[in-house]
């Protein structure tokens, strides 16, 4: 079975950071014939609850995994940007920085490629680097690989021009590159959580204004494990999806004429939501609302240590992804049922959907029987194992090499 065994590995990674660093910086030498200037790494993440909060300038509680994207970098100075990537075939991609516009890259170069755009766009004196790429996030599952590639590409630039740059402000840059240069019209929350995310917590972020809050997740101190659930699927009715979401999103604040539906209270939604006439809308109008409502309610539980009582929330928000968002599928459903019915606290997709994985909240004596019912549950379905490893609260972009 696929087991549980990857946590192990995913914690030992970290503790292997310099070894990577040392690996990705010979990997930079041997394609570009000198040692990089530095090696600098950024996480992927999960989140915990609040799904399609972040674009509505709402609530959201992701934590940074231990799988980053490294980077190796160094200057040039005759203005080129050469990108290459370990885990992608296809050799090194080459551009001139002046000639870098939306559309001009492609494939998984645009995201590094976007972030030197949008640093130039926003007047930061920006030049030529040569870049060497290594990802352990997995693509595909929900768990921001591309937020990873932006950050670690905007923490090196950052330090190597002396831009001077917050992490709110780099994570700001780097949705910027992906909506603006890759175009996809993502909210913030990823690359925030990539950017300042803590070991051993989790991120309470008010996307509205990026304030944010570190709230101590030491699951394994109180006997708990959070799981992820990779189903290793992503379906082609995500292609699109996010961006209709969105619209409907803003068509609904715009007829409750609020800025943004994080404007609309719990209380409120039940009169106002007879205001909106297409009942697409309502239901994403009231999905919203209610994740809204539910990273208030985790971020109490977890304030008064009732972290076991976090489960029944996630449950209650998949349910609301899955019937009022409309953006689950059969694999993240199944994760969720079979692993509540094997005795999860509770369980959830969690990501952009159709496809990705699912985080569950259990006991950490039951992590392995419960990773087991799912990977059965699989099997039985006639679909691939999925991939589970333990979510471990890790600590966001930085320097190691």
């Amino acid at each position: 079975m696929s087991g549980v065994g990857a946590g192990v590995g995913a914690g030992a990674a970290v503790k292997a950071g310099a070894g990577v660093a040392a690996e990705v910086a010979a990997g930079f030498a041997a394609l570009y014939g000198a040692a990089p200037e530095g090696v600098w790494a950024a996480p992927g993440r999960v989140n915990l609850i609040g799904e399609y909060t972040d674009f509505n300038e709402g609530f959201v509680l992701p934590l940074a995994l231990p799988h980053t994207a490294v980077a190796a970098v160094s200057r040039r100075d005759d203005g080129v940007l050469r990108l290459h990537s370990a885990d992608v075939e296809g050799g090194v991609v080459r551009v001139d920085v002046d000639t870098l516009a939306p559309g001009s890259v492609e494939g998984w170069a645009a995201y590094p490629a976007g972030v030197v755009w949008a640093l130039r766009e926003s007047g930061h004196a920006v030049g030529g680097v040569d870049v060497h790429l290594v990802s352990t996030v997995p693509t595909g599952a929900g768990l921001s690989s591309s937020a990873a590639l932006e950050v670690v590409t905007a923490v090196a630039l950052d330090e190597l021009f002396g831009l001077g740059l917050s992490r709110p402000e780099i994570a700001v840059l780097a949705q910027r590159a992906e909506n603006g240069f890759v175009g996809v019209p993502c909210g913030v929350m990823d690359q925030m959580a990539s950017a300042c995310g803590t070991e051993g917590h989790a991120l309470y972020l008010d996307t509205r204004d990026l304030a944010y809050r570190q709230v101590p997740f030491d699951l394994a101190a109180v006997g708990l494990r959070l799981l992820v659930v990779d189903t290793r699927v992503k379906h082609a009715l995500g292609d699109g999806a996010y961006a209709e979401r969105r619209a409907g999103c803003e068509a609904g604040a715009r007829a409750l004429g609020v800025r943004a539906l994080r404007d609309v209270s719990a209380a409120q939604l039940p009169d106002l939501l007879g205001r909106l006439s297409d009942e697409t809308v309502r239901r994403y109008v009231r999905h919203v609302v209610s994740d809204n409502g539910r990273v208030e309610r985790v971020i109490g539980l977890l304030d008064s240590g009732d972290v076991r009582g976090v489960g029944a929330v996630l449950t209650e928000g998949h349910a609301s992804l899955r019937d009022d968002l409309r953006v689950s599928c059969e694999e993240l459903d199944l994760a969720v049922a079979a692993a509540t019915a094997a005795g999860a606290l509770g369980a959830r997709m969690t990501g952009g959907g159709f496809g990705g994985s699912a985080v569950v909240l259990v006991e950490e004596g039951a992590a392995d029987a419960v990773a087991a019912a799912v990977d059965k549950a699989f099997g039985e379905a006639g679909l691939d194992a999925p991939r589970i490893f333990t979510a471990v609260p890790s600590a966001g972009a930085r320097r190691v090499g």
